[in-house]
């Protein structure tokens, strides 16, 4: 796999300089404006808000996570939400992102799938300078649409806790990760989530299989098969749906943990926990500062939004019955520490699986590091190739 987020440093820093922490915006109160012209309510006319899906809204996964923020914000005040489910990553985007400017007369738009950045917002946003455009994990950069805004989180700090667990509970100290692509934020999903492992056994590995797709239920399928019968006794994944990876290890016997939302539902005996988005709490936000009359071009939003479980970006599955109290005490009290923000997963001496020294002695990324932000590598204890 070589499809990788390319980033400038400038980018970078002017976003980290702009907000590194999402929950610092909670000094915003939420007062209504009357104003008119970039998306303001007034209490006679809601504001119409677009959330648009590459898969369905009932995924057990990423386009689940996104519908249920998107109901958190169809039950405030002011607002009238509209949505389109399984848009491809194609020119179709652009057209569903027009016909609901257009025809519903939509002021915020929230186009949810990586792909959709790239060309596609990027030119519908210079077509409609008034409308603003929000994309999970897309990144501004000085030069693009001043409508135009990023937003994602530290998610690897839930993948590191499931980690926890997962070490907990293999007998053969072998984990198994289903990823779509290789891009930096499922690079570090799988780094964090080894880390967090081995933080309990330090000989634990953990085999990656990227598939190439978001959405590839049978390449999927045949990575989870493939790597129960190396050895490994607990799976988990980066892709758009879990619900096959949860599912197929289930029914070879061995246990996993999710990704997105719950997936418990799916495998009540095999599932041990599993980050989940809080996406409610992230459209919730946006929500508010739009109908203060607060807005990208004016400065009043960040075009870069970051945060982790102190922001309030994501939350931990339920444990399930395998999970021992020891393994929820040690998940459990890391969790602290990141409620805090006082817990640090990437610190030296640390090394890549090619044994290049990633971090020195004494040396640590902090979650908004910008070396982060371009993550191309693999910790050591990861078994595959970026």
């Amino acid at each position: 796999m070589t499809e990788k987020l390319k980033l400038s440093r400038r980018q970078i820093v002017r976003g980290i300089l702009a907000t590194t922490a999402f929950g610092l915006t909670s000094k915003f109160g939420t007062g209504c404006s009357s104003q008119s012209g970039t998306g303001q309510t007034s209490e006679d006319e809601p504001l119409v808000v677009g959330f648009i899906y590459v898969g369905p809204k009932d995924d057990f996964g990423y386009n689940q996570s996104h519908a249920e923020g998107a109901a958190a914000v169809a039950e405030l005040t002011g607002f009238k939400v509209i949505e389109q489910a399984n848009v491809p990553e194609t020119q179709a985007v652009q057209e569903t992102m027009r016909e609901m400017i257009e025809i519903d007369g939509a002021k915020v738009l929230f186009p949810t799938s990586f792909g959709y950045f790239d060309p596609h917002i990027l030119e519908i946003a210079e077509e409609f300078p008034d409308v603003q455009f929000f994309h999970a994990g897309g990144l501004y950069e000085e030069g693009m649409p001043a409508n135009v805004g990023s937003y994602f989180g530290y998610i690897d700090e839930a993948q590191y806790l499931a980690g926890i667990v997962a070490a907990h509970n293999t007998k053969t100290g072998k984990l198994g990760f289903v990823a779509a692509k290789p891009i930096p934020q499922v690079l570090r999903n799988i780094n964090g989530y080894t880390l967090g492992a081995k933080s309990i056994n330090p000989e634990i590995t953990t085999q990656v299989v990227f598939t190439g797709d978001w959405a590839a239920p049978v390449k999927e399928a045949e990575a989870v098969n493939s790597m129960v019968n190396q050895g490994a006794d607990v799976i988990t994944c980066h892709v758009d749906s879990p619900k096959v990876v949860i599912e197929t290890a289930s029914k070879r016997g061995v246990f996993c943990t999710g990704y997105h939302t719950d997936q418990s539902a799916l495998a009540p005996e095999a599932y041990l926990t599993g980050a989940e988005w809080d996406w409610k709490s992230i459209y919730t936000q946006y929500a508010n500062w739009v109908k203060e009359g607060k807005s990208l071009m004016n400065g009043d939003i960040p075009h870069i939004v970051r945060g982790g479980l102190a922001e309030n970006f994501w939350e931990l599955s339920p444990y399930g019955p395998a999970v021992s109290e020891a393994a929820k005490a040690d998940a459990e009290a890391i969790k602290e520490k990141f409620a805090d923000a006082s817990m640090v997963i990437y610190s030296g001496e640390l090394k890549d699986n090619e044994g290049q020294v990633i971090l020195s002695d004494g040396e640590a990324y902090e979650q908004q590091a910008i070396e982060l932000e371009t993550t191309d590598w693999l910790v050591d204890g990861v078994q595959g190739s970026v």
